[in-house]
């Protein structure tokens, strides 16, 4: 493997997104949306740590997938012939996972601190929370890059993505959910989060496995 090509391929997702600005702008401006419509719906009620730690996990995840979905499917066939002439399909992927788990923790930062303002702030381990962010970010990124890949190939690549999403993040998301409620003093005393930690690891790890395993043959079609 060539990781000269992988810093290479790094740099121009960096400099696309610097150029098509409109692109982040516009999920950003999701973000703030969402907020604003929990804001406006709980303007006269306190949010309960519980409905927090779904509303906010429900805003990170289509913040992700507005933010992940062009992956693929905004390259054109002739770019994509270009890179497969020249990158292995490996560090290609490499390259766009690493940039999307960078973009997604972004907006999670962005999200979690916005969101505060504007519910609260009921986290009580922010340590746990934080590294709960991480491998959240990671588990979408991977996740919606290699969907985002698949669907490039089709007509229709939203509704494909969003087809193809669904069972893949909910044991993602099930397992941040629970993750996080340690992080807010949702769960027993006792009770530990090894076991979550674990389970979003193995998931992480087989994603990434069938990933890389998948899409040189995804590519080459």
């Amino acid at each position: 493997m060539n990781w000269r090509h992988f810093i290479i391929l790094l740099q121009k997702e960096f400099l696309l997104e610097f150029r098509q600005r409109y692109a982040i702008s516009g999920i950003v401006l999701y973000v703030f949306s969402m907020i604003f419509v929990v804001y406006i719906a709980s303007a006269k009620a306190d949010i309960s740590p519980k409905i927090w730690n779904v509303l906010f996990w429900l805003v990170v995840l289509f913040a992700s997938i507005n933010a992940v979905v062009k992956s693929f499917v905004q390259e054109s066939g002739a770019r994509q012939l270009y890179y497969y002439q020249l990158a292995e399909p490996v560090m290609l992927l490499l390259s766009k996972i690493v940039y999307n788990t960078l973009l997604l923790m972004v907006l999670s930062c962005l999200s979690f601190v916005t969101y505060s303002v504007v519910a609260g702030n009921p986290v009580k381990d922010a340590g746990l929370f934080w590294l709960t962010l991480l491998l959240g970010s990671l588990g979408f990124s991977i996740a919606f890059t290699f969907i985002s890949s698949i669907a490039a190939k089709a007509n229709n690549s939203a509704t494909l993505m969003a087809i193809l999403s669904f069972p893949v993040i909910l044991p993602i998301l099930l397992t941040l959910t629970n993750l996080s409620k340690f992080a807010l003093g949702l769960m027993p005393p006792l009770a530990t989060y090894d076991r979550d930690i674990i389970n979003l690891l193995a998931i992480d790890g087989i994603l990434v496995t069938l990933t890389f395993v998948l899409f040189p043959f995804i590519w080459k079609d």
